[in-house]
């Protein structure tokens, strides 16, 4: 039997549990409305790569550009772009919508991610969810395996929440399995495996995270909870 992972970067702590619990081979892709389905996916042929999203798909394109539009250098991190025969030609009725989102026949998907070697793509994270902290990027997902396996912690997810005019710092909000689980177990368990500036600086605890209908974390709704109080 076979798994298939997509919508989100599959975290890697909720792949093992899963494979575990139902015994399938569990394989990740990557694609998106505008591309029909899919762009990318690891071969089910052995050649997979866990923690990426695989190679992609017949005569589909993927690059790795920087924020000026200029393609990046091998394992170097940026926005994502594609291009392929299931692109869609534009957004009906939106002209400036469809011109913002093609650059010289690609298309800019708000995806941030890199091309590991032999072409294999890992997502890093959403464009709009990256936290800008002390002048450092800072990619949410990142934190969050962090946070998924720390000890205790029955699920978890990161987000930005602004602080200033231009500044922001990271929350962490976290789903206890073990109910004795407290801030400073999780805040011990994060500065041991990330750098200072990657460290969340509060921690809440909830009684679930709010996700959309296919599972996504929605972290507009974390800083909402945050920032409108």
């Amino acid at each position: 039997a076979l798994t298939i992972s997509g919508a989100a970067a599959l975290d890697p702590v909720v792949g093992q549990r899963w494979c575990a619990m139902t015994a399938t081979e569990m394989i990740e892709g990557y694609g998106m409305t505008e591309a029909t389905t899919l762009l990318s996916i690891n071969p089910p042929d052995g050649r997979k790569r866990p923690g990426t999203a695989g190679l992609p798909l017949p005569d589909t394109e993927i690059a790795i550009m920087d924020e000026a539009g200029r393609p990046c250098e091998p394992g170097e991190i940026g926005e994502i772009f594609a291009k392929g025969p299931q692109m869609m030609s534009g957004y009906l009725s939106r002209p400036d919508e469809t011109a913002a989102a093609f650059v010289v026949g690609w298309m800019r998907t708000g995806d941030i991610g890199v091309l590991e070697p032999g072409g294999y793509l890992r997502i890093v994270d959403r464009a709009k969810d990256m936290v800008l902290v002390g002048g450092f990027n800072v990619f949410p997902n990142e934190v969050d395996e962090v946070l998924n396996a720390c000890p205790g912690v029955l699920e978890a997810a990161s987000a930005g929440i602004k602080v200033g005019h231009s500044e922001e710092e990271l929350h962490a909000f976290v789903v206890r399995r073990d109910p004795a689980l407290s801030a400073g177990d999780v805040l011990a368990h994060c500065a041991v495996q990330l750098t200072g500036y990657k460290r969340p600086r509060k921690i809440h605890f909830v009684d679930e995270l709010p996700k959309s209908p296919i599972g996504k974390i929605l972290r507009r709704e974390l800083r909402a909870r945050v920032q409108g109080a």
